[in-house]
């Protein structure tokens, strides 16, 4: 056996754990708001029952006031700093009318209102926090320490922050790298997924770039360090993913908008209504009623409840179909984009490498269920991922693969394994019909061909040599990746891999198109070829090929600044920054990494990308329901109010208008809980 080959190595204790970095994960009631939320709505579950079944009001009463004081008092010193810098916080407006509930006796509806906010300020903290860990997590991916080799040759091991620019490391099999930097020696595959996105190990040979915090495989390699640790770029991810996070414009929900200027106008009024009648003589009891009902008729209750049933019913009917969709406001923002940026790997495919073309040469001998299994029967040793696309093809058709013996390996170049008798390669078409072929070990080489030669048509073997090379070229030039199968040294075959399509992809760009009404774009840091495939299958004509993660930003920018809303959908650490600079980011959950998760706005949960488009019509159909109910609340409160100054309302028939009108608005909101719901946005989105 040749000395060059390279056995795949024994597991060892530490390269497992260097395959995924640590997870941080913020504990939900580590933070304050949650705790506080959490005693709030204990404490209302405790009064609520007391309430209904009849007991007496000092056996509830209390509790609802600590309900009130426990979820209340965060938002209420908000709101109060916020009056500070003139600005009557939503926080505020939302405690004011709590109190006012309980001032006219409706301790419970208060009580609700402070659970429900609490509840909400709760999750967004928990979401801030989250995704602060999966920032922090990102640089975890890349070693804390890196073997650096001096000029006499010997060995030390240095924390990568202190490597610098010029020196040499060493990056063994099974190693994450430490630093970026150039090869100077060696020959290996690595994972570089966590930057580039692509599906596949990629062959690295001297000359080539490296980046720290990707997977090295099987070869050893030395490597130059081009750029320090703070430099990197899965250091420049984490800033862009912060600075995105930090520069997004502040989210605010519509009502919110409208509230502002509605509430100060409310609460001038009612001043207004109280003063004036003085000022005229009236008795202060008659104008401080009037007032009074004026401030309860005219208060926002039903204008805030005109916005959150909708949105929150259709995050709940969302939730039941696959997808999380993290805030109202991220539900609101939904219905507003009208531009997509698609990712490649793992959202418009499956992110697996699987075999889509089986071709035997002519004259090999060979069926296509004999090549398949002649080549996963020499592969099935390997942990490649190549390798295990080919076994599982195998296995999918149900073929019986013999036992491999001798089995090697050669980074870049593929295996070598004796499968009955029979010397078998498989791996690169260039490398095997090159100099591979020696580094395997396969001896025997086609007539006529000599290291580094193209095959020319020359015998038997060298016929087969020059079917092997156009058939490889084909497959390449139509995007998958060629993996030619030897035996006894003799081209038999070549097999293409790919990325699948996922089966509703191409439904899917249809329905975003008709949606927004432009084609959605594609930001892949796979390579060109492979990008252009996949978007003549779906539909796309606007491609980004072979980006890094702050060019997939600057995509997505360059779009905004043209005046559009974009939603960005991905599923990897290098769609983080995108994600988060996007006017709306959604990821895809079973595949996603962590900081994608974190990061974006909402998550389909099964990996269903048909739910994309559903969604959004879904969130379209909550917005016209909140217009639907601010009418309703509209009339309600311009009906009681020109009752209330133009006649004398009762403050109990007052209090019946307000809360008559909360209630109609809630219900007509929670119609999208229905089924019928999603059904209806989902047959839009086909219609």
């Amino acid at each position: 056996m040749s000395s060059t080959l390279i056995e795949r190595p024994a597991p060892e204790a530490g390269v497992a754990a260097a395959s995924s970095a640590p997870r941080r994960r913020t504990r939900v009631f580590a933070l304050p708001e949650a705790r506080w939320a959490a005693a709030a709505t204990l404490l209302f579950l405790a009064a609520l029952p007391l309430q209904l079944t009849g007991a007496p009001a000092w056996a509830w009463g209390p509790l609802y006031a600590l309900a009130y004081a426990t979820g209340g008092w965060e938002p209420a010193w908000a709101g109060l700093q916020a009056l500070k810098e003139k600005t009557l916080d939503v926080d505020l407006l939302m405690i004011v009318a709590a109190i006012g509930a309980a001032s006219i006796g409706q301790l419970m509806d208060g009580a609700l209102l402070i659970v429900i906010f609490a509840t909400s300020g709760a999750l967004e903290a928990l979401a801030t926090a989250r995704t602060a860990d999966s920032v922090r997590g990102l640089l975890d991916l890349a070693p804390a320490t890196a073997t650096r080799l001096a000029t006499d040759g010997g060995e030390e091991s240095v924390a990568t922050a202190d490597l610098a620019v010029g020196d040499t490391i060493l990056i063994r099999p099974g190693e994450r790298v430490g630093a970026d930097g150039r090869v100077l020696e060696g020959a290996s595959e690595v994972d570089q997924a966590t930057i580039t996105g692509e599906p596949l190990p990629v062959a690295k040979e001297p000359g080539d770039e490296v980046f720290a915090g990707t997977l090295n495989g099987t070869g050893a390699l030395r490597v130059r360090v081009e750029r320090d640790a703070a430099d990197s770029v899965i250091a420049r991810i984490v800033r862009l993913v912060e600075e995105a996070s930090e520069t997004k414009a502040p989210t605010q929900l519509f009502i919110e908008k409208v509230e502002q200027r509605y509430s100060l106008g409310m609460v001038a009024a009612t001043l207004a209504v109280f003063a004036v009648p003085l000022a005229f003589g009236a008795n202060v009891t008659t104008a401080l009623l009037r007032a009074m009902t004026f401030m309860i008729v005219a208060s926002p209750c039903a204008v805030v409840l005109a916005t959150m049933p909708p949105l929150l019913s259709a995050i709940a009917n969302a939730g039941r179909h696959g997808v999380l969709v993290k805030s109202a406001v991220v539900m609101e923002r939904l219905g507003q984009v009208d531009a997509v940026a698609l990712d490649k790997t793992g959202t418009l495919t499956e992110g697996t490498p699987r075999v889509t073309a089986i071709r035997p040469l002519a004259g090999s001998g060979l069926t296509e269920a004999e090549l398949l299994a002649l080549a996963a029967a020499a592969e099935h040793p390997s942990e490649h991922p190549l390798a295990r696309a080919v076994v599982d093809a195998a296995r999918a058709r149900g073929l019986a693969l013999a036992a491999a013996e001798d089995f090697a390996s050669a980074p870049g170049v593929g295996v070598r394994a004796t499968v009955a008798g029979r010397a078998v390669a498989v791996g690169a078409p260039a490398r095997l019909l090159g100099d591979g072929a020696r580094l395997l070990g396969d001896g025997a080489r086609p007539a006529g061909l000599r290291a580094g030669d193209r095959p020319t048509a020359g015998g038997a073997a060298g016929d087969l040599a020059a079917s092997a090379a156009e058939v490889a070229a084909e497959l390449e030039q139509g995007g998958r990746t060629a993996v030619l199968v030897t035996a006894d040294g003799v081209p038999v075959g070549v097999l293409g891999i790919a990325d699948r399509l996922r089966p509703d992809a191409i439904a899917t760009v249809g329905a975003l198109t008709n949606l927004t009404g432009a084609l959605p774009m594609l930001v892949t840091g796979d390579n060109p070829r492979a990008a252009a495939r996949l978007a003549a299958e779906v539909g796309i004509t606007d491609v980004r090929a072979g980006l890094l993660p702050q060019d997939k930003v600057a995509a997505v920018q360059e779009r905004e600044r043209a005046g559009r809303r974009v939603l960005v959908i991905g599923d990897g650490v290098n769609d983080a920054p995108a994600l988060a600079a996007a006017h709306t980011g959604i990821a895809m959950g079973r595949a996603g990494s962590d900081l994608a998760l974190e990061t974006a706005d909402a998550v389909i949960v099964r990996d269903e990308l048909a739910t994309v488009p559903t969604v959004i019509a879904l969130s379209r159909r909550a917005r016209a329901f909140v217009v639907q109910n601010l009418v309703i609340a509209s009339v309600f409160i311009t009906g009681l109010v020109v009752w209330d100054l133009a006649g004398r309302l009762p403050l109990p028939l007052g209090v019946l208008g307000h809360e008559g009108s909360t209630v109609i608005v809630g219900l007509n909101g929670l119609r999208l809980l229905r089924e019928a719901a999603w059904t209806k946005a989902r047959a839009e989105v086909r219609g």
